[in-house]
């Protein structure tokens, strides 16, 4: 079994972003030379998420709108973590959307179903974060 690992670096210019990764783990994977095997993405921070739906504006819009109505980032002294940072809310919108996904992997490409597409959700940006790119397999 082979194994290839990559980072993703982003800065996100707001502080809630989400952002289409797929060909950027596409490419990780063609470079891995593994065909079959498994693709974990995970991101890399308390204060993100990584997740797989359709790239349409208006199912990012409604993410963006229902998780701020789950967890508003204000007011500020609503959350007890809230202290050196404010970012209480950003700890809890990643918790919903989840750490990592997995995707098959099936002669040499990702093996989505129908639109699905990964994301990289950011939910305290305006800074440098990472990505991890984990392939294995064959």
């Amino acid at each position: 079994m082979k194994s290839y690992r990559e980072e993703l670096f982003l800065n996100t210019p707001h502080r809630r972003d989400y952002i289409n990764i797929t060909s950027k783990v596409e490419k990780a994977l063609e470079k891995s030379n593994i065909t079959e095997g498994l693709c974990l993405v995970n991101a890399m921070h308390i204060t993100a998420s990584v997740y797989i739906n359709d790239d349409e504006a208006g199912l990012i819009q409604d993410y963006d709108d229902w998780l701020e109505e789950l967890a508003p980032h204000e007011p500020l002294e609503h959350y007890r973590h809230n202290g050196a940072e404010d970012n209480g809310d950003a700890h809890l919108k990643r918790q919903i959307m989840g750490r990592e996904v997995v995707v098959a992997v099936t002669n040499g490409k990702l093996d989505f179903g129908p639109w699905e597409q990964i994301f990289y959700g950011e939910f305290d940006g305006r800074r440098r974060k990472r990505i991890l790119i984990k392939i294995i397999g064959e």
